[in-house]
C-alpha cells in the first residue's frame, strides 16, 4: 500500500493527506475503535466529526487518549447559531476529545439565508468561534453547507479558512465553487465523495452481482481527487475494510481524464 499524498489546506499553512475520514457513523460500528485506529495507522491525519454526531467525538477522543502523539488534525462542528452557544460547544468538544485545542472548528450545515444571517451577526456563532480562537481553544474556522449560494458567500467573505461541500460524480454542481475556492485560497473539504444516501450500498450489491462498469466506490473517490481544487475528501468509514479500500485507492490512483469523468457522471445520473 502506497503513501497518501498531501495537499495544502487553503491558506492555513497546513498540508493534509488528500484522504480524510468522515466519522459521523463510525460510533455505530462494532469495529469502531479498530476503524479509527487503523485510519491513523495508515496515514489518515484528517478526521471530521461534530457535536451532533452521536458518540463520534467521544470515540475519537478514546483513540487519541491511547496515542497522544498521533499526528491528527481533528475537525469538529457546532450546530449552534449564537455566540454563546458556539463557545459552549467548543468547550464540550474539548472535553469529549480530550485535547487542549482543536485544529479546525466549523459552523455546521449553514443551509438557509436565515442561518447565514444568524451565524454572521454580531452575536452569532462566528463571533463565538473567533473568541474561542483568541483563547487558543481552536485553530482555524470553517463552514459546512449543502447550499451553493451560502457556500459562495462563505468563500467570498474572507472569514473562513475552509468550506465543506457535497461534491461527487452524482453532484457536480459544486465544481465551479471549488474552482472559486481555489482562486481565493480557501480550503475545500468534500463530504459524501462516494455519493451518500445509500448509493454506496447499492453499488457494492451490484458489484457482488457481477457489474463490471465504471460506477464503483474506487472510481468515485478517484473522480473527486482528480479535481486539484479539492483539499481533502472525507468518505465515511465505519469498518477497517473500508479504511483499507479507501487508502489503497487514494495512495495509488491516477487522475481521471475528462472523458472518463464525463462517462462516470453519465453512469451516476442513471443510478437514482
Amino acid at each position: 500500500m502506497g503513501e497518501l499524498k498531501t495537499r495544502p489546506l487553503g491558506a492555513t499553512g497546513l498540508d493534509v493527506p488528500e484522504l480524510g475520514m468522515g466519522a459521523m457513523d463510525t460510533p455505530w460500528s462494532p469495529e469502531r475503535v479498530e476503524t479509527v485506529t487503523l485510519a491513523l495507522d495508515l496515514g489518515i491525519q484528517f478526521v471530521d466529526t461534530a457535536r451532533d454526531y452521536a458518540g463520534s467525538e467521544l470515540l475519537i477522543g478514546e483513540v487519541l487518549r491511547e496515542r497522544p502523539a498521533a499526528n491528527c488534525l481533528v475537525a469538529s462542528k457546532t450546530f449552534k447559531r449564537t455566540m454563546n452557544g458556539a463557545q459552549w460547544d467548543v468547550d464540550r468538544s474539548l472535553v469529549a476529545l480530550g485535547v487542549e485545542s482543536i485544529g479546525l472548528y466549523q459552523l455546521h450545515d449553514v443551509r438557509t439565508p436565515a442561518d447565514w444571517e444568524a451565524v454572521m451577526g454580531g452575536e452569532g456563532a462566528l463571533a463565538g468561534l473567533k473568541i474561542a480562537r483568541e483563547r487558543g481553544l481552536i485553530g482555524e474556522i470553517g463552514m459546512s453547507t449543502h447550499n451553493l449560494d451560502v457556500a459562495r458567500d462563505a468563500i467570498l467573505c474572507g472569514e473562513f479558512a475552509t468550506v465543506m461541500l457535497d461534491y461527487s460524480a452524482f453532484y457536480t454542481e459544486a465544481a465551479p465553487l471549488i474552482d472559486l475556492a481555489r482562486e481565493r485560497n480557501v480550503g475545500v473539504i468534500v463530504m459524501r465523495p462516494l455519493g451518500g444516501s445509500g448509493r454506496t450500498s447499492v453499488m457494492r450489491r451490484r458489484l457482488a452481482e457481477g457489474y463490471d462498469g465504471l460506477l464503483r466506490p474506487a472510481n468515485l473517490l478517484r473522480y473527486v481527487l482528480s479535481n486539484p481544487g479539492v483539499s481533502v475528501a472525507i468518505p465515511g468509514m465505519s469498518y477497517p475494510t473500508r479504511v483499507r479500500e479507501n487508502v489503497e485507492t487514494a495512495s495509488n490512483y491516477e487522475p481521471m481524464d475528462e472523458s472518463t469523468m464525463r462517462a462516470l457522471e453519465r453512469e451516476a445520473a442513471e443510478l437514482y
